[in-house]
C-alpha cells in the first residue's frame, strides 16, 4: 500500500501549557503509528506561531513576572488550582517534569527563532528546537525572551551556531512575518491553542491525547493516498474536539 502524505500544521503559543502536553501526545503518537503498528503514512510537522498573551499586556522587554502569580490573577486562584492538579498529574504520569513556576515571558522571540529554524531545515530542524524551548520554558522555568538563553537553545538543538541566533534575534528579521502568522490565526477563528490542523481539512483542537491522534490516524491511513475522501463527517473532526 502506498504511504499517505499526513501535513500537520499546529498552531501553538511557548507559553501554553497545553501546547507543551499536546506536542508530546502528538509525537508520542506520531512514533508509535510508524514503530508499532506500522501505518502506511509519512508524516510532515510544520508549526505555526500564536500569541496568547498580546505584547501590549506583556512586552519583551517588560519587567518580568512569576507564572503562577500571572496564571492566578488571569484564572482565578480555584481555576488555578484545579489546572495546575491537573498538570501535575499528567506530568507524574508521562515522567514530564512540567511546572507552573518560572517567568512568564512574551513569545514572539521564541516563534521567530522556530520560524527560522523551518526556513533552514523544515522539521528536521524546527520540531528538535520547538520540543527544547518547551522544555526551557515550562520544565526548566528560563525566561524565553532573553536573547541569551534562546541562543543558547539554538545551539545546543544544533538549528544554528550561538552567534548566528544572536546575530538573527537582534534583528527584525521574520518579526513581520510572525506577527501577520498570529494576527491571520485570529482572523481564521482561532482563539485557544493548540490547534492542529490535517492536510489543511480537519482541525482538532486542544491538547489531546495520543490515543485520540492515532485513532485518526488509523482512520486516515485506511482512507487511502492523498486525495482520499475524508473518513470523517465534515471537515472538522467534531466528535474528538475537547475545548
Amino acid at each position: 500500500m502506498a504511504a499517505r502524505i499526513l501535513k500537520l500544521t499546529v498552531v501553538t503559543d511557548f507559553g501554553c501549557v497545553n501546547c507543551c502536553i499536546g506536542q508530546h501526545e502528538l509525537l508520542d503518537a506520531i512514533a508509535y503509528s510508524q514503530d508499532v503498528l506500522h501505518l502506511p503514512l509519512q508524516f510532515e510537522l510544520e508549526h505555526l506561531p500564536f500569541r496568547l498573551i498580546n505584547r501590549d499586556l506583556l512586552s519583551e522587554d517588560a519587567p518580568r513576572v512569576d507564572r503562577a502569580d500571572f496564571l492566578q490573577k488571569t484564572f482565578g486562584k480555584d481555576k488555578y488550582t484545579k489546572f495546575e492538579a491537573a498538570i501535575t498529574k499528567w506530568g507524574q504520569e508521562k515522567g514530564v517534569p512540567i511546572s507552573l513556576h518560572g517567568v512568564m515571558s512574551q513569545t514572539t522571540r521564541a516563534h521567530r527563532l522556530v520560524q527560522k529554524a523551518y526556513k533552514l531545515g523544515g522539521q528536521r530542524l524546527q520540531v528538535p528546537l520547538l520540543c527544547a524551548i518547551f522544555k526551557a520554558h515550562l520544565e526548566d522555568g528560563k525566561d524565553i525572551a532573553d536573547y541569551d538563553v534562546l541562543a543558547d537553545i539554538a545551539e545546543s538543538s544544533g538549528t544554528m551556531s550561538r552567534n548566528e541566533a544572536l546575530a538573527f534575534l537582534r534583528s527584525d528579521e521574520l518579526e513581520r512575518e510572525v506577527d501577520d502568522m498570529c494576527n491571520n490565526a485570529r482572523s481564521q477563528g482561532i482563539t485557544g491553542v493548540p490547534m492542529t490542523i490535517i492536510d489543511g481539512k480537519w482541525a482538532v483542537s486542544g491538547g489531546q491525547s495520543s490515543d485520540v491522534f492515532i485513532q485518526i490516524f488509523k482512520k486516515l491511513a485506511a482512507a487511502g493516498v492523498h486525495n482520499a475522501p475524508s473518513p470523517f463527517p465534515g471537515h472538522i473532526v467534531d466528535t474528538l474536539i475537547v475545548a
